[in-house]
């Protein structure tokens, strides 16, 4: 195999990126983990054993996939950058268990998932700009992972574990609290990486949870999770409504204020409140007194 670039030292690796004139790229969020503790203690908390199946999003070098091959995992990596891919292909050329994936994750992974299955493991330090959409997308289409341990912009971290009537709280929050029990794992400082980040990162683990997905239609939740908290600020009954008039089987009787409140009342929601108050329990109620009334 050949020789591992340093990966705790900024310097070497700028002379590596040199060597093969190539640099980092700040339309990818490109910044490596230079802190040998931390990226150890983040493959840790994968829990890998040698028959685990792993996905890794932005490896950049391989600092962390040469961690979690050395532990005997299956591992899929996604890049987006060519001359990272490049290096990637030519450093774990000698390793069967290492299979890359080059281009758009949000693009490639459904294709791989049909193509492989679901693996147990995800892993990754997450581009900021699109960290939230691909653990939204990937529970919206029912891909869940037994654990994921991905680092994210601290505010991103902060909405994932939100609890109700909090600031961070959102829609977001209660996707990933659906499926998952998430969990802080440590925060990250700009100094841990190079290039130095203008943000807090925070790495946090996620563990799949086993009662799933607690509603008769997931579709249905998710319609309303987005409904619901269209406009945060109004009071649920406002969003229900106009939800409800748009629906096709519910047109005619949601010109009545009233069959909105009932349903509310039928899942023991009060219609005054506002959706950053409820919890992930009163959704699936919503959720499936739609279901019940689409049946009746």
């Amino acid at each position: 195999m050949p020789a591992l670039p340093d990966y705790d030292s900024p310097t070497a690796l700028k002379a590596f990126l040199d060597e093969r004139g190539m640099a980092m790229q700040k339309k990818f969020g490109q910044n490596f983990m230079v802190n040998r503790a931390h990226r150890e203690r983040l493959v840790d908390a994968l829990g890998i054993t040698g028959e685990s199946r792993v996905w890794e999003i932005g490896p950049g070098l391989g600092a962390m996939t040469a961690s979690i091959l050395d532990r005997g995992a299956r591992l899929t990596a996604f890049e987006i950058d060519r001359g990272f891919c490049a290096v990637l292909r030519d450093i774990f050329r000698d390793r069967p268990n290492f299979s890359l994936v080059e281009g758009d994750v949000l693009k490639n992974w459904p294709e791989t998932a049909r193509r492989d299955g679901t693996p147990s493991r995800l892993f990754g330090n997450l581009p900021y700009n699109i960290a939230a959409a691909i653990v939204g997308d990937m529970i919206s289409s029912s891909l869940r992972f037994d654990v994921i341990v991905i680092t994210v912009q601290k505010e991103v971290a902060l909405r994932m574990a939100a609890r109700p009537g909090t600031e961070d709280y959102s829609s977001f929050s209660v996707l990933c609290q659906w499926a998952y029990r998430v969990e802080p794992l440590m925060d990250l400082a700009a100094g841990s990486f190079w290039p130095r980040p203008n943000v807090t990162s925070r790495a946090v683990r996620m563990t799949k949870l086993d009662d799933w997905p607690r509603c008769e239609s997931p579709d249905t939740f998710m319609a309303v999770l987005r409904a619901l908290f269209s406009s945060r600020r109004k009071m649920i009954r406002n969003n229900f409504q106009a939800w409800l008039s748009q629906q096709p089987e519910f047109a005619i009787r949601a010109q009545k204020s009233s069959f909105g409140e009932a349903l509310l009342a039928r899942a023991g929601i009060d219609p005054c409140a506002r959706a950053e108050t409820l919890g992930v329990e009163s959704f699936l109620r919503i959720s499936d007194a739609i279901e019940q009334e689409k049946k009746r």
